[in-house]
This record gives structure tokens, sequence and C-alpha cells, in this order.
């Protein structure tokens, strides 16, 4: 009898996991918010393509992403919070690629970054994607291959990414704002010390844990470890962290075989450029359906943004197991970072040592 109750309680454990991570959520997104987007970090690819510079026009590409900012308020409130995080984005880009001449500063200075800009992100109650593209633009410049006579010109083409992305973001506003009505700004609630201190510096600690566990094991272009640990743990609840946990290793899994076949293909640059605008377009379409699905997609576009330059210049089934492990780690890592964010008994026991860090007049 105890056999066959433990057997229907584990049957009704799984319907309820495979219910939470299979489900589909609603959207109101318009499919003109994906084409910007796929518009904003396609165009310059295609331009360096013409150029016959690819690699320049990857770095560009990166910068685009900042378009998936754009708030649905005012076009004045809309413009504003989009070039704080150009900014925000063309700086941390910057920290990142000096970090690549100075080893033994990445790892304090990409959790340095992951802190910093999660504060700022829950501050101003900014939204999804939150702190995930500014960690992500300066752990790829860590871990580009450029001189130190390169480091004006690497800022300088991502920082003209996000302009174009602004651009872009003007006129989708102007558009947008003719079929629906903004949101109002709503006043952000009272900072709190727990969510705008200790969240983020518990998620910039597992952040650096994350790279530092993947130095150790001498990864070669781990950049992908801090940034899935980042993804993982920004779920707002453990059953948040834990379903993006699977999602993003499932989803990762099944991209790769995705990836695979894509890079069999035979691609010229033109081709790898369009193949890139329309994974863009897919996954803005996707994610807030479903993570899981979106991150099939997302793993070639991740790739093909970070190696499309080096394509061709070695095994592509290395690239991909190097990928796998990088995301596995780094979504493992994630998830004990979240289990102990989510720990009432680490919280306080963590959270009065930080205290003591800080004079009472700079806490909130």
């Amino acid at each position: 009898m105890m056999d066959w109750r433990w057997w229907e309680k584990a049957q009704a454990l799984m319907r309820s996991e495979a219910r939470h991570l299979a489900t589909i959520n609603r959207s109101d997104r318009r499919w003109q918010m994906p084409f910007c987007a796929a518009l904003a970090s396609g165009l310059p690819l295609l331009v360096g393509v013409y150029f016959d510079r690819l690699d320049y026009g990857l770095v560009s590409s990166l910068g685009g992403l900042v378009f998936l900012y754009s708030p649905n308020t005012a076009l004045s409130q809309r413009m504003v919070a989009l070039m704080a995080c150009a900014f925000g984005m063309s700086a941390c880009y910057a920290l990142g690629v000096m970090s690549h001449f100075f080893p033994l500063l990445l790892v304090p200075v990409l959790a340095f970054i992951a802190i910093l800009v999660s504060m700022v992100c829950r501050f101003y109650m900014v939204g999804p994607p939150g702190s995930l593209f500014f960690v992500m633009a300066a752990s790829i410049g860590a871990y580009s291959p450029v001189d130190v006579m390169q480091v004006p010109l690497q800022v300088g083409l991502l920082t003209m990414g996000c302009l174009l992305a602004c651009l872009i973001a003007f006129f989708y506003g102007i558009y947008i704002l003719r079929l629906q009505a903004p949101q109002p700004a709503a006043p952000p609630p009272p900072a709190t010390f727990d969510f705008v201190v200790f969240d983020p510096i518990v998620i910039g600690m597992f952040v650096g844990i994350s790279l530092a566990v993947a130095q150790a094991l001498q990864l070669e272009r781990a950049y992908w470890v801090p940034v899935s640990c980042l993804a993982v743990m920004q779920g707002a609840t453990l059953r948040a962290v834990w379903n993006k946990q699977v999602h993003r290793i499932a989803g990762t899994g099944v991209g790769l075989f995705l990836t695979w076949g894509l890079l069999a293909l035979p691609l010229d640059k033109w081709g790898v450029s369009l193949l890139m605008i329309a994974l863009t377009f897919v996954v803005e379409t996707l994610v807030v359906r479903h993570y899981g699905l979106a991150v099939v997609f997302i793993t070639p576009l991740t790739i093909f943004l970070a190696e499309a330059a080096r394509l061709g210049q070695g095994s592509p089934e290395a690239m991909l197991q190097a990928r796998l492990f990088d995301i596995v780690l780094g979504s493992v890592v994630g998830l004990i970072g979240g289990i102990c964010l989510h720990s009432p008994g680490f919280r306080q026991t963590l959270g009065r040592q930080i205290r003591r860090l800080f004079p009472e007049r700079l806490l909130p």
C-alpha cells in the first residue's frame, strides 16, 4: 500500500512539473516589435558584410539588442529610458573589453558589473530582460581577441549599434503609439534593502563564482557561463528559477542540434546575416510565450553572434560541446544561487553581514 501511494504521489508530481514546464503564456506583443528588434540587430550585420567586415557588424549588432529595453510608455519617457540603457550597454562593454587585458581582474570586474547593473535596474524598475544583456555585453567583450589600440574602435562600433537601435525605436514608437495607447509611467515602489541591495549582491557573487569555476576548469571563451547563471537567477521565485534552469538546459540541448544543422548549410556571410535576422524575429516572438522554446532558437543565435567571425576555423562539434558545457555549468550554479537567494536562513544570515558594510544613510 505504501509503495502504491508513493507511486501515485510521484505521478502527480511529474504531471505538475510537466504542466509548469509546458505552459504556453498568452501575449499581446504585436509582430512589429520582433520585426524592429530583428532590424536593430540585423542592419549592422548587413552593413558589415557589405564592407567585408562581418566582425565589425557583429559588435554593432550586440549594441542593437538595446532596442529590447523599449518600455511601452509615452514616446518622451521611452526615448529617455532607451538612451540611458544605451549608455549603460556601452559602458559595460567597455569595462568588459578593458578587463580582457587583466585576467586576474576578470572575475571581480564582471561580478561588480552584475551587482551594479542589477541594483540600477531594480531601483528604476527596468523591465525584462533586466540586467541580462548588460552583463552579456561585458562578458563577450572580456573574451574578445583585441589589442589595446582597438578598444576605442570596438566600443565605438557597439555604441553606433546602440544609436541605430534608438533611432529604430523612435520611429517604431511613433508608429505603435498610433495603434495602442501608451502605458502610464507608474512611480516605482519604495526601494527596499532586500530588493535593491541584497539580491543584486548575491546575484553578482554567484555570477563571479560561475566565472571563477569556468576559469578553474580552464574553459576557453566561457562567456556563456556567467550569462546563463544570471539568466537562471533572474527568476522571481524559486519555482521560476527551477523552470528557467530546466528550460535553459533542455532548450540548449535541442538548440545545439538545430545549430549543428545550420552549420552544415553552405552559408556565406550574407546567408549568416539573414539567418541571424530571422532567428531574432523568431526568438522575440516566442520568448514571451515559452522560454524553453525560445532558448531553442536563442542557442544558434547567440553562437552565431559570438562565433560567426570565426566559423570554419575549427571543429563545429567541439564548439557546440563547449557551449553546452558552458550553459549547463552556468545554469547549475545559477540554480544553486537561486536556492540561496530564496532561502530565509541564508537571507537573514548574509543580510545582517551586508548591512554592516553600508552606513545607514546609504540604505533604502
